[in-house]
């Protein structure tokens, strides 16, 4: 197969789809693989060494498309890269089609195959392919929060962990999964009061066994999560439906009632946000205030760390980029049903249940578009 790693494009974006050793190990499967120079320079790995790992390298993203059978990314195509998708290529990478209309659409207009990694399973029912970026961002999420309640960039002037004679900040996550959970290991090691919110009875025992007594867990209701919120320094939405748009957990009049100077790191911003004020940020211009709360909404968290997350993000998908290249995506797609979840549009057609439901539009069976 002809593998294409294009650079990714996204404001501050500096990971990248494959590294050198993931190139290496297609290329020694017999496959072809063309790289868009300065595609991982950003974080330290050149030209030479993808060279060296045998692929090819061109000048423009339209050259990677144009060549490409199947196109690794890591973050949703932009507008004009949409536009070079072409009718029986596919597409792996990071989607998040709920909230995103525009991208729903131009997927379906270009007839590719597109296999989003949020929604790739696992024989347990987890998503391999998400985990390690909620990991990235749920311990990134502390540190920007962090940085947020310093009143140089509009918070209260908090300390998380406080000194002795002074408070500890007080910090809410919304949701114990993935993110939740590093969030926690983040917060607690800073020092701060925390307090985890879910409706996951097994994720709140989970973060109980592992923290103990320095962690509180409550079960998660509107009068809850409502009390907690309105009394937080630091509050994290680390909440998620697989595939679907985020549920809006903070409502504006709960941000209006919040201190002055409290902090929301809505981790849940690809998906939406779970707070009705929540609007996607860059890298660039990570902040803004709603009713002088700090609104940290960057859509792309982990790329601020993008070698780490590179690394991480590498070892989970290269599996699967291998599979697809060795059995061709129809028959991967059909032999691997935990990578068929990953399906999110075939052939001009949505084929996820709760995209569909995002955009009313009628969902199609995948396999039987395949076949």
């Amino acid at each position: 197969m002809k593998i294409g790693i294009p650079k990714e494009i996204k404001n501050h974006e500096y990971r990248v789809g494959l590294l050198p050793g993931s190139v290496q190990e297609l290329i020694h499967h017999g496959h072809h693989v063309t790289v868009e120079t300065g595609a991982g320079a950003g974080i330290g790995f050149l030209d030479e060494a993808y060279q060296l790992a045998g692929a090819d390298i061109v000048s423009a993203a339209s050259d990677v498309f144009s060549a490409a059978d199947m196109i690794v990314k890591v973050k949703e195509p932009l507008e004009q890269e949409r536009a070079l998708l072409r009718s029986g290529q596919t597409l792996f990478t990071y989607l998040h089609l709920a909230p995103d209309q525009a991208q729903t659409r131009d997927l379906i207009n270009s007839e590719a195959t597109c296999i989003a990694y949020e929604t790739v399973t696992d024989t347990a029912g987890r998503l391999p392919l998400l985990a390690p970026m909620s990991e990235v961002a749920g311990r990134m999420s502390i540190q920007a929060g962090a940085m947020c309640l310093e009143k140089s960039h509009g918070g209260s002037g908090i300390l998380l962990g406080g000194v002795p004679g002074s408070s500890q900040a007080k910090v809410v996550i919304l949701g114990g999964g993935v993110v939740g959970r590093n969030a926690t290991m983040m917060a607690v090691g800073m020092g701060a009061r925390v307090t985890v919110i879910d409706r996951n009875l097994d994720a709140l025992r989970h973060i109980d066994e592992c923290f103990g007594n320095r962690v509180q867990t409550l079960f998660s209701t509107r009068e809850t999560v409502h009390n907690l919120v309105l009394d937080a320094d630091l509050v994290i939405g680390s909440v998620l439906i697989p595939g679907a748009s985020a549920p809006k957990l903070i409502s504006k009049d709960m941000i209006k009632a919040m201190r002055p100077g409290s902090v929301l790191v809505d981790v849940a911003i690809d998906q939406g946000g779970c707070s009705e004020t929540s609007t996607a940020t860059t890298h660039a211009e990570p902040t803004y205030l709603v009713n002088d709360v700090v609104h940290y909404c960057v859509a792309n968290m982990p790329g601020a760390v993008a070698r780490t997350s590179s690394l991480a993000l590498n070892n989970a998908t290269l599996p699967f980029v291998l599979e697809l290249a060795d059995k061709g995506t129809a028959r991967a797609l059909q032999d691997n049903a935990h990578l068929l979840n990953g399906l999110n549009v075939c052939r001009g057609k949505v084929t996820n249940a709760s995209v569909a439901q995002a955009h009313d539009m009628a969902c199609h069976d995948g396999l039987a578009l395949l076949s």
